[in-house]
């Protein structure tokens, strides 16, 4: 089987990236970071239904990505049915308002607690991650373009 880089993919994982690190406003100011998160869950309104609709089909293309190409040797692909399928379980626990997952986002949006700045720079990380991850995948799937289109 070919590898190959789908020319969504690098884009995935570069809007991925800067989704998570958006949460830098969390470590400058805990409030309003907190506030606007936790308004957003609690009214569910156009932005978190459009959001959240967003996030469910990238998950679900994601997934379909990984079975579909799953002989292609990119450890990548990984991300895409382990992360989708957390991500449709915690879209999932919010929509249907799961208590114990209200309870968990509750306290990660805690602004006093003591693993506040641990708990947002995972996120903050994970993110790097993804955008240096899908700015190599933009690279890469240039310089495999370029060898095709050699004669």
């Amino acid at each position: 089987m070919e590898k190959k880089i789908l020319i969504w993919e690098p884009w995935f994982f570069i809007a991925f990236g800067l989704f998570h690190l958006h949460r830098i406003w969390g470590l400058i100011d805990r409030n309003s970071y907190a506030g606007f998160w936790i308004g957003v869950l609690e009214n569910k309104g156009l932005f978190y239904f459009v959001l959240m609709g967003i996030i469910a089909i990238l998950c679900i293309l994601g997934i379909i990505t990984f079975v579909r190409n799953r002989h292609s040797g990119y450890w990548w692909r990984w991300i895409y049915l382990f992360g989708g399928v957390y991500v449709l379980f915690d879209l999932f626990a919010i929509a249907v308002g799961l208590k114990f997952w209200n309870r968990l986002l509750l306290r990660m949006f805690d602004v006093n607690s003591t693993y506040w700045n641990v708990v947002w720079l995972f996120f903050i990380l994970l993110g790097g991650f993804a955008f240096v991850l899908g700015i190599k995948l933009l690279i890469q799937r240039c310089k495999l373009k370029e060898i095709m289109e050699k004669p």
